[in-house]
């Protein structure tokens, strides 16, 4: 004769088991669905063109914070050798091989429409994008000075040699690598 359940056992026999990974979202996909949807958003020809830049720039902004934050915390996992599964039973090599799969298209969609929609539309509305090059002598004098008097005082150069370690760089900060040569000595 089996015992008799008790009015509490009976209440949470139903209860599915919180270990079953299908019950579980990966928290860095769910992340990039959000994301897609920042992007689509950008993309809707009903959206106003400034409006349309302004979501493709938090798109990859977003791109950014998430590969420093989530991605470099995956990396390390990975690297590290942590084998122990999320909620929803990836690895971290599996969710980094999935992130990858997931991105690479998000960023190739947003590259063609920022080149090949966008922009254009900005340039036709009157927007302009021009290269140092085709400036006129007022405009070069003009963004000369304002990188003498604005700019140039808050740089701070730091030399890359064999004798020094690599200088440390800060995560969300402007950086330029120049490298220098000598036209007369052909050294660099």
């Amino acid at each position: 004769m089996s015992p008799k359940k008790s009015a509490d056992e009976a209440l949470f026999e139903d209860i599915p088991k919180l270990d079953d990974p299908r019950l579980y979202l990966n928290r860095e996909i769910n992340w990039i669905d959000f994301n897609s949807k920042v992007l689509e958003e950008a993309m809707d020809p009903s959206t106003p063109m400034l409006e349309q830049l302004k979501f493709l720039s938090i798109f990859f902004n977003n791109l950014d914070e998430f590969f420093m934050v989530r991605v470099s915390a995956l990396l390390e996992q990975y690297r590290s050798g942590v084998s122990s599964l999320a909620p929803d039973g990836m690895s971290p090599s599996k969710q980094l091989a999935l992130i990858r799969k997931r991105v690479l298209p998000l960023i190739a969609a947003a590259q063609e429409y920022w080149s090949k929609s966008l922009r254009p539309c900005l340039r036709d509305a009157g927007l302009r994008f021009v290269e140092y090059e085709d400036l006129g002598d007022k405009h070069k004098k003009f963004l000369e000075g304002y990188f003498k008097n604005e700019i140039y005082p808050i740089l701070t150069p730091q030399a890359i040699d064999p004798g020094r370690p690599f200088p440390v760089i800060s995560n969300l900060s402007l950086n330029f690598l120049v490298q220098l040569a000598d036209p007369q000595k052909g050294t660099r």
